[in-house]
């Protein structure tokens, strides 16, 4: 029997027209190319709010580093824009879900007298008594004060009786403040140095440590300890598949300082821009919920 061409040209129609649907659906939900994402890293919009993150970032660094008793000595950056993978059918993290996103991660080393923990901590807790204070701790905290009570022996450890020497402050969320032990006996943990930069080059990798030069080491053998101030990992460019985009991320810009700053924080501030993470502290520090595993009261 023979068949019908006008048959034949029909099903060799539909399923080219399948074949360009199942091509074009692949192509939307595959894995984004590395030259498409250093082209949308490069873009206006996400230089743009690179920038304004970092500038962020710089201010609120200047700030601890001008109104508390920290002297700052290191700014490391790392910035890395990745690409979204194809289609997950079935362990499903959201990575298919944009094209383009860009985290950036920013960490401030000072240094401090190991002689004078008490009252630098009790500083940095002054500091951020006012509102609006891109310094999250203040004298409201309670933990804090306990341990600047710690510091100058009216208490016990303030995590209770064997927890040893308090090593770090922090506000969920925003950024944690840890510092070397000076009272522990035995081996005291004390602020480790910064990773090694992964590989890659701008503006898909960018990793800074400024000054290039300065270590922990050299910051703790200059001051007698170190103060690090890690910020959270901040979201700041997204490109979604469905077209969307978001830029900046959530966050305070920096705050307005009356002070005067360390030289090398206003050299920090006229470097490339990095990232701006200056989480400023909510109107109500209660309302931040968890503090160092504690629920304030």
């Amino acid at each position: 029997m023979v068949g019908h061409p006008w048959r034949a040209g029909a099903i060799l129609g539909a399923v080219c027209g399948v074949a360009l649907l199942v091509v074009s659906a692949c192509s939307q939900d595959g894995a984004i190319s590395p030259k498409k994402v250093r082209e949308l890293a490069g873009s206006t919009e996400a230089v743009r709010a690179r920038e304004q993150v970092e500038q962020g970032f710089r201010k609120t660094i200047a700030h601890w580093d001008a109104h508390t008793a920290l002297t700052l000595g290191l700014v490391t950056v790392d910035d890395s824009c990745a690409g979204g993978q194809a289609k997950e059918w079935f362990f499903q993290d959201g990575d298919d879900q944009y094209r383009i996103r860009c985290t950036m991660h920013v960490d401030a080393y000072f240094g401090a007298d190991p002689h004078h923990v008490s009252d630098t901590i009790d500083g940095i807790l002054t500091a951020g008594d006012p509102d609006g204070s891109p310094i999250p701790f203040g004298h409201d905290f309670d933990y804090a004060t306990r341990v600047v009570d710690y510091y100058r022996g009216k208490t016990g450890d303030p995590q209770g009786p064997g927890t040893g020497e308090p090593a770090q402050l922090f506000n969920a969320g925003t950024v944690t403040l840890g510092w070397d032990q000076v009272r522990q006996k035995g081996r005291r943990a004390l602020i480790e140095e910064p990773p090694a930069c992964l590989p890659g080059a701008p503006p898909v990798r960018r990793c800074l440590r400024e000054p290039a030069s300065t270590g922990v080491t050299d910051i703790r053998r200059e001051y007698g300890m170190v103060f690090k101030l890690a910020f959270s990992y901040r979201e700041y460019f997204t490109v979604y598949k469905d077209g969307r985009t978001v830029a900046g991320g959530r966050g305070a810009t920096g705050p307005r300082t009356t002070g005067t700053a360390h030289p090398l924080s206003l050299h920090l501030l006229s470097l490339p821009p990095v990232v701006s993470m200056s989480a400023a502290r909510p109107a109500s520090r209660r309302a931040a919920g968890m503090r160092n595993g504690e629920q304030e009261t």
